[in-house]
């Protein structure tokens, strides 16, 4: 099974990235998944279900640890040609 994940940490700062959105950037980049795409105002990632699991669960204990007082994600079932 596919996953995409989409993800926002806040609180927001346009003018610095805060902490918890460098360390969201940081787990999202070392794993092992595909499409990546982080921006400022969203970042959305696939891969297959072990991985992206993984890297919510890190993404989450990690963004709160670095001051994160919400994480808003969405994870969708991509749907593979056969």
């Amino acid at each position: 099974m596919r996953l995409r994940v989409e993800f926002t940490t806040e609180p927001f700062d346009l003018d610095q990235a805060p902490a918890h959105a460098v360390v969201a950037r940081q787990v999202i980049e070392t794993a092992e998944l595909e499409a990546v795409d982080v921006g400022p105002f969203g970042n959305t990632a696939e891969g297959g279900a072990d991985v992206v699991l993984t890297a919510v669960d890190a993404l989450l204990r990690k963004t709160l640890e670095a001051g994160a007082t919400r994480v808003s994600l969405q994870v969708n079932v991509i749907e593979e040609d056969e």
